[in-house]
């Protein structure tokens, strides 16, 4: 007990709203707070995160169509935001799919959402199945300590068929202005770092520097093998932001660099895959689950 406490909402909070204006329109949100960390879950999109905010500043990449609820091209949908969950039918663009997958248009059912002074739990439940096809369910954990620089997302992904199913998956986190500013590095424990286009391998010098935007900037994409599962962006006041994963259940990992004029952005993306002619389906059989992490700090 503290006296000094009127209300566990100066602490840390949990508010759950829809958006009632503009293409936002409709979109359920879950905006949780604990006093450090700021974080917007979009319920409607898989419980992925649309922004995250650390001392009231935004780390987070959204680009120029913002959040919306309505089903069209994934070129003027992708809002980026801080997480983007691709799969599970697959990841990048693939002839007969989506671009980067079906999972993040599908809304989560809310199964647990808890603030008390431990800190804040969100709990829900995606599923992806098919008529005669999969029956793939994912769990998904969000939670922070009260007052935490972190914040820790937990996936269980099962198979409630009865046959085999196959998935990919991919984690676009996404960073922007004004974490992401000229002057800023990327730090990674890399043992290789392959470009996967000609302009990519034209630009290789520059894969862990962050430089000035310029208009029309053809976009840079890098295959990396990271001996620890972590990449830090750090910014020239040492502002950082560090993502850590589980390197045994997420074995690959891209950055992607968009140094372009009003798309300005910068992506870690762990993933079950590369992308490509090196894409590659996992399995699970029925009844295996699979479990991933990832970790989100920052730091001044």
């Amino acid at each position: 007990m503290n006296g000094q406490i009127s209300n566990k909402a100066q602490l840390a909070s949990i508010r759950r709203y829809i958006l009632t204006e503009g293409s936002e329109k409709g979109l359920e949100v879950l905006d949780c707070d604990n006093g450090k960390l700021r974080f917007l879950l979009n319920v409607s999109k898989a419980l992925d995160m649309m922004q995250l905010y650390y001392k009231g500043e935004n780390l987070s990449f959204v680009s120029k169509n913002g959040f919306t609820a309505r089903e069209i091209p994934f070129a003027r949908r992708f809002e980026g935001g801080m997480l983007y969950t691709c799969g599970l039918d697959s990841v990048g663009g693939r002839e007969g799919h989506e671009l980067h997958g079906n999972l993040h248009n599908t809304p989560a059912r809310v199964t647990a959402a808890v603030c008390d002074e431990t800190g804040i739990r969100i709990e829900a439940e995606i599923r992806s199945t098919a008529l005669f096809g999969e029956n793939l369910l994912l769990k998904r954990r969000i939670s922070c300590p009260v007052q935490g620089d972190t914040v820790l997302l937990e996936d269980t992904l099962c198979n409630e068929g009865y046959l085999p199913a196959e998935y990919a998956l991919l984690y676009h986190v996404n960073l922007g202005y004004p974490m992401l500013c000229e002057g800023g590095r990327v730090e990674t424990d890399a043992a290789e770092c392959r470009p996967r286009t000609p302009w990519s391998a034209e630009k290789q010098a520059e894969w862990l520097q962050i430089t000035a935007p310029l208009p029309g900037q053809e976009e840079n994409c890098y295959f990396l093998a990271l001996r620890e599962p972590r990449a830090t962006l750090v910014r020239p006041d040492g502002r950082s932001f560090t993502l850590s994963y589980s390197g045994d259940t997420l074995p690959h990992f891209i950055e992607w660099k968009s140094m372009a004029s009003g798309d300005f952005a910068l992506g870690f993306e762990p993933c079950t895959t590369f992308l490509d002619d090196e894409f590659a389906y996992r399995s699970l059989a029925p009844g295996e689950a699979v479990s991933f992490r990832l970790s989100f700090e920052a730091k001044n």
